[in-house]
């Protein structure tokens, strides 16, 4: 399979998403967890840049290889927090919409605010957005892992 874009698109596009990715990293919220909600979504999405590049993003936040390596069977492994239990849920409720599934439901929410305020929430949304956007892209465009535009 061979990309479809070669080219890596304008510059200040790049600069607005560049601004996003610095609000969601102001937000308050653990890096490995943000990991580990980049992760998940790209997984669900199948997305491989993605996948690949979180691994190795996830590695340089000091996240091990069993976490990281258990992240698509979270629910039934001891290898992660409650508050990293409750991001996941709700990245998984918030990624998984074209399923047919909810989405996110006062409980998967009301579990999350359990473990972060408004602020970090808000980071937490915003990433699992960003990380479905560039997963779509990423799809759409035919990206190979472990190579840039």
């Amino acid at each position: 399979m061979e990309a479809r874009l070669k080219d890596s698109g304008d510059p200040e596009v790049f600069g607005a998403i560049q601004q996003i990715i610095k609000s969601v990293h102001a937000g308050g919220v653990d890096p490995r967890v943000l990991e580990l909600v980049h992760l998940r979504a790209s997984q669900i999405n199948g997305c491989s840049p993605c996948v690949y590049g979180g691994v190795q993003s996830a590695k340089k936040h000091g996240e091990t290889e069993e976490r990281l390596h258990n992240v698509v069977a979270w629910r039934e492994t001891p290898f992660y927090t409650e508050p990293e239990r409750a991001a996941l849920a709700l990245t998984e409720a918030a990624t998984r919409l074209q399923d047919g599934e909810p989405g996110v439901t006062d409980e998967i929410w009301e579990a999350a605010a359990k473990h972060f305020d408004e602020k970090q929430l808000g980071a937490i949304t915003l990433n699992i957005a960003l990380t479905n956007f560039f997963n779509r892209i990423n799809r759409t465009t035919r990206q190979q892992a472990g190579k840039a535009w």
